[in-house]
């Protein structure tokens, strides 16, 4: 096949990998509109499972991110001036541009033609004539989905918060939150490590806040020191890093997150991607994780269905939709949480934090804080008996057969 994929992130440079591992033949092009090397955000975060679906997937790229992520177990959060640690699951880190160039790289060694400063303007654009695949991984702006807006279907809606994304020289080895008072209200940051550099900061807060700090009117520069000054005992001293300083060419930018849902996923030969037919809320970090497998379930629709791409393109869109529902659902409640923060910010640290890991439920949103806690709690204490019970059931029932 002749496959052009419309956008060089990690979802459609991944999908250019499979394809070529496929069938070498496949003639192959990923046209990124971005300079290489420039990219919007700075660390993306992942967990084991994917590693392993990625080892599966193509073993020489796995291997290549897995060797250049950097790794934690931890989570560490400071309340007001009170710092408080939960044991964790291993999570990973790695750079948006490193992980982007280890991708491109694999790609090209394949024979993938990796063209950048290269956009597509549209389903008309000359690019895309011929091709017998197009793959819209244009991100949540789409250029390809918005041309047909009736036939994708496209809804978004947009979070209460406002967030942006930063850089700082403090190297984290945990994954770290700090919930700050002010006179205007609550800001919260998340942190953690993507090399030995440097670290991610998404900061985030209620509309009141933001703008009763003045965040809505200063530059970049005075954002940053603001923070900087906030979130002291985070970053022991070390600066936070705008976008600007980052080489980026553009400011840091206060957004409200969208959240993308698309009917269907393919018209014609065109089929959707990653940010371009999916978003969810940037706090469960799952964004580049949901691409990838969108990669991993494009390519095996493809490989069995391949003759029949209709029937590939249908079965991709209908797996994936269906998979999505609960990352889609914990990604809704943990933006929820956020939205509410001070309904929870009177509790003690420790069980502020134990509810932060619960803010998936949808539960939690409708019973007092403090109760849905001691619920856990208990909950937690019986699993152990529970166990017990369901490793004795059939032994107790096979002595008594016997018996």
């Amino acid at each position: 096949m002749k496959i052009t994929i419309v956008g060089g992130g990690p979802g459609g440079l991944y999908f250019s990998i499979l394809m070529k591992r496929q069938d070498p033949s496949h003639e192959i092009t990923v046209y990124e509109r971005n300079p290489e090397g420039a990219t919007y955000g700075w660390g993306v975060t992942y967990w084991a499972g994917l590693l392993d679906k990625l080892r599966a997937g193509d073993p020489e790229s796995a291997e290549a991110i897995a060797a250049a992520s950097v790794t934690w177990t931890d989570g560490v959060a400071i309340v007001r001036d009170e710092r408080t640690v939960h044991r964790g699951d291993a999570g990973f880190g790695i750079g948006r541009r490193r992980m982007l160039g280890l991708l491109a790289d694999r790609a090209r060694e394949l024979g993938v033609r990796v063209a950048h400063e290269h956009p597509v303007t549209g389903p008309d654009a000359p690019e895309l004539a011929g091709a017998d695949l197009v793959v819209a991984a244009d991100g949540v702006n789409s250029l390809l989905r918005e041309a047909r807006p009736e036939r994708f279907g496209a809804e978004v809606t947009g979070g209460r918060n406002h967030y942006v994304w930063l850089g700082t020289t403090k190297v984290f080895d945990s994954f770290s939150f700090a919930f700050k008072e002010t006179e205007h209200g609550w800001i919260w940051c998340y942190a953690y490590g993507f090399s030995g550099e440097q670290s991610t900061c998404v900061v985030e807060c209620g509309p009141e806040t933001w703008r009763g700090l003045g965040l809505d009117r200063t530059q970049e520069d005075e954002t940053l020191r603001l923070l900087e000054k906030i979130f002291a005992d985070l970053l022991d001293g070390e600066p936070l890093i705008g976008r600007e300083q980052h080489g980026d060419g553009a400011p840091a930018q206060w957004l409200n997150f969208r959240t993308l849902t698309t009917r269907t996923w393919h018209d014609g030969n065109t089929v959707l991607l990653g940010d371009a037919a999916h978003t969810t809320h940037y706090s469960i970090g799952a964004g580049t994780t949901l691409a990838l497998e969108d990669a991993l379930g494009l390519a095996a629709a493809l490989r069995s269905h391949g003759a029949d791409l209709p029937t590939a393109l249908a079965v991709y869109g209908r797996r994936r939709r269906a998979e999505l529902v609960s990352a889609q659902s914990a990604a809704h409640y943990s933006a929820q949480w956020y939205e509410n923060l001070p309904r929870y910010m009177h509790l003690p640290p420790s069980q502020m934090f134990a509810l932060l890991g619960q803010r998936h439920s949808p539960l939690l949103p409708h019973i007092p804080p403090q109760l849905y806690y001691r619920l856990d709690r208990a909950a937690g204490r019986l699993e152990p008996l529970r166990r017990l019970k369901r490793w004795l059931g059939p032994k107790v029932a096979k002595a008594a057969h016997r018996g």
